[in-house]
């Protein structure tokens, strides 16, 4: 069965980007159709599903299947096709509401200089857009998702408007940590976060249940959802289960219909005014490359043999260490401050900035504490009541630091087709070709060095350094924006230089990464090419 339905925009993808944009779009009156490889999450069922998987990784909640595949933290080369020569180690979710249901929620803003690193630093390029023109739509993204802040610290952005709900307020171990490097060069600041501290929206107040990554049990934590619900209360309609295959386009260049393959396999298509690939940067280039044609060989929104280079994560220098007094980790939200001062300065010509994140979840990323420590101390010979004495006292004193270091563009860092495995639809399985440069590894040995100075600080001992680095969790780049139409994917309004009626939003569009955990940039940019697909309807036949 094959059926073509009509709307003013279709958008693909129903993450934090898709989702703002269908509910903004609605509200005003616009048609919207939003398609969804995925399907709807329980919570509940996420839950349970965490609660029984054996290993615990932040797609635990939500295990892919055939007719959704998407990457799994520890399997990386299952969905991914990888030729090196490191492993890209950042995955994504397919289903209603997207990676919103794993992610941890940290919302820093960019710094005014992220915007301008190569004319301030020599370094990658500078964004087509200042963080003045930003500025105010980060505090729409700030209210929308509903950001818990300390408003009388900027953290070197500067604000024109307070945070709507007050930070979370920080740990006991957040406290030891303050307390030991007070006077010393580490700041440590409440990091701004997408959780409630008090009931609103509906959504009750955070309840530390320490499982933001993969799901929070309660939805104080924002995901997409929340937008996905007031569209579709607007007016607007969501198909899940309905994977986006390719782009078609008419004679003149303008993108005609997009056409979608149901998980049992009947066939639709979606006509519309306009079209928003809202993917997120590994899907979106997989599906403009796999709708080339013919006349457009490179594939849809090409011309400039951009789409799908640049792929950038914050690769994460993880560091543990045993405190000398409890600190009482593995509990409340994963991180609730971070040292946020060695984000800017004139050593970014050198090596890359960092964000140091300060886990209340300690030793557990690294290292599958507390599990794991149960496994050490029982291994000793210790036994009941001494066996829980001891890891009592053992993962009372964890500690963990993680350096999210910026990684510069690079055009060789890219996602392509693969040439001969593809997905349950015909579709070529995405190929990742990946590596890191000078620049951030000189800036993650940095990183074990500050780690090593902010442990000394505590009395700390049992340090440790992971000899390889993480994923954060950020897959951006591969439909960057820029002025020119030569080296970039999309303008400055996240229109495709090629086609006028096809916008990219999400992640992909960061020329550079900066720190900041990049969700809330992604929904400030989101709300800005709303207002102006809003502009070309009004003005477009």
């Amino acid at each position: 069965m094959s059926e073509t339905i009509a709307t003013d925009v279709v958008i693909i993808g129903s993450g934090i980007a898709g989702a703002l944009m269908a509910s903004r779009l609605a509200s005003a009156g616009v048609g919207v159709i939003l398609l969804e490889a995925g399907d709807a999450v329980d919570r509940g069922n996420a839950v349970q599903t965490f609660h029984q998987a054996l290993e615990k990784v932040p797609e635990s909640a939500y295990p892919p299947i055939p007719e959704a595949m998407h990457p799994v933290s520890n399997q990386l080369t299952q969905w991914y096709r990888q030729s090196g020569p490191e492993l890209f180690k950042s995955t994504y979710l397919k289903v209603l509401g997207g990676t919103t249901w794993h992610w941890l929620g940290s919302c820093p803003r960019f710094l005014p200089s992220d915007f301008r690193l190569q004319s301030q630093f020599g370094r990658g390029v500078d964004w087509p857009i200042s963080y003045d023109t930003l500025e105010p739509f980060y505090l729409q993204a700030e209210t929308e998702l509903g950001v818990a802040g300390d408003s009388a610290e900027p953290l070197g952005s500067p604000r024109s408007g307070p945070y709507p709900m007050p930070p979370i307020p920080p740990t006991w171990l957040d406290k030891v940590v303050a307390r030991a490097l007070e006077g010393s060069r580490f700041e440590v600041r409440s990091t701004p976060q997408a959780r409630n501290s008090v009931f609103r929206d509906q959504r009750p107040a955070c309840c530390g249940s320490a499982s933001c990554i993969p799901v929070c049990p309660v939805g104080a934590k924002y995901d997409a959802n929340v937008h996905l619900n007031r569209a579709i209360a607007a007016g607007a309609t969501v198909l899940p289960r309905s994977p986006a295959v390719k782009l078609e386009l008419s004679p003149e260049g303008r993108v005609a219909a997009v056409r979608f393959r149901r998980w049992d396999q009947t066939e639709g298509a979606v006509q519309a005014r306009v079209f928003v690939v809202a993917c997120n940067a590994i899907e979106t280039p997989r599906l403009l490359l796999a709708s080339r044609t013919a006349a457009l060989p490179a594939g849809v929104a090409n011309r400039s043999d951009q789409v799908g280079r640049n792929l950038m994560d914050h690769p994460v220098q993880l560091s543990w260490a045993l405190t000398s007094e409890p600190v009482y980790p593995y509990r409340g939200p994963l991180s609730t401050s971070g040292i946020e001062n060695l984000r800017d300065g004139e050593f970014r010509k050198e090596h890359s900035a960092v964000r140091i994140e300060i886990g209340n979840d300690g030793w557990s990323w690294p290292a599958g504490a507390p599990v794991s420590t149960a496994a050490d101390i029982a291994g000793q010979g210790l036994r009941g009541p001494e066996l829980a004495a001891a890891l009592a006292k053992n993962t009372a004193r964890h500690i963990r630091l993680a350096s999210l270091t910026e990684q510069e563009p690079d055009p060789g860092n890219r996602v392509s087709l693969d040439p001969d495995e593809r997905d349950a639809y015909g579709v070529p399985l995405p190929h990742i070709h990946y590596r890191l440069s000078d620049y951030v590894t000189e800036s993650m040995a940095w990183a074990r060095e500050l780690h090593t100075e902010i442990f000394s600080k505590l009395q700390a001992t049992q340090i440790q350094h992971a000899p390889e680095f993480f994923g954060a969790g950020h897959i951006l780049g591969t439909t960057r924006m820029g002025a020119d139409a030569g080296s970039s994917v999309v303008d400055p309004h996240l229109r495709s230089h090629d086609h006028p009626n096809l916008f990219v939003v999400g992640g992909g569009v960061f020329p550079t990464v900066g720190t900041a955990n990049p969700t809330l940039t992604i929904a400030a940019l989101s709300l800005r090419a709303a207002g102006e697909i809003q502009r070309q309807l009004r003005e477009t036949p």
